[in-house]
């Protein structure tokens, strides 16, 4: 069952909670066939120092807030790596991984990230093509990376997180994608 449509503005990013953990992990269940374990997201939020959990949430008209959206980045050195992103497929294609992700990537370079990586299925041409609009470019393959059926994981760079990337991260964040 697809919502309507999110106004942009309505979209609001915070670091992820404890009491998410039920939103984030059914997000996760539904958006991908290798689901990370439950106590995963547990981890990144009490144990992992390295770790910047996010989630985009929305407000329902009923007054309820609702998580839509989940990036978990591990930042390492001078590092970001983007461990994981998912939207609700009920909330897909509004911009909002794509503002989760500007407001990411300006978390880590705040903390000191100077470029981005990550792993993407070689057939997920929709991410794939969200990150190239973020500049990241294709540095390798990771042949038979994942478990389930042994695809190929597309190594995605972005080595210019300089501050001509951090105004338009922030531009990007705050962009309505769908203006009326």
């Amino acid at each position: 069952m697809n919502h309507p449509l999110v106004p942009f503005a309505s979209v609001f990013v915070r670091y992820m909670r404890l009491s998410d953990l039920e939103q984030v992990q059914a997000i996760d269940h539904m958006s991908f066939t290798l689901p990370w374990p439950n106590s995963a997201f547990q981890y990144e939020l009490m144990q992992n120092k390295d770790s910047i959990p996010m989630v985009a949430e929305i407000n329902l008209t009923n007054g309820e807030k609702l998580v839509v959206a989940t990036v978990v980045l591990w930042k390492i050195m001078d590092e970001a790596h983007i461990a994981t992103l998912a939207v609700h497929p009920d909330y897909r294609r509004q911009g909002i991984g794509q503002k989760l992700l500007a407001k990411a990537l300006l978390e880590a370079i705040r903390k000191g990230a100077r470029l981005a990586t990550l792993e993407v299925r070689a057939g997920n041409e929709a991410a794939q093509s969200l990150y190239r609009r973020f500049g990241f470019e294709v540095a390798g393959r990771r042949p038979r990376y994942y478990k389930d059926n042994h695809e190929d994981a597309v190594i995605m760079t972005n080595k210019n997180l300089d501050t001509f990337y951090q105004d338009w991260l922030t531009s990007i964040a705050e962009e309505d994608p769908n203006p009326d």
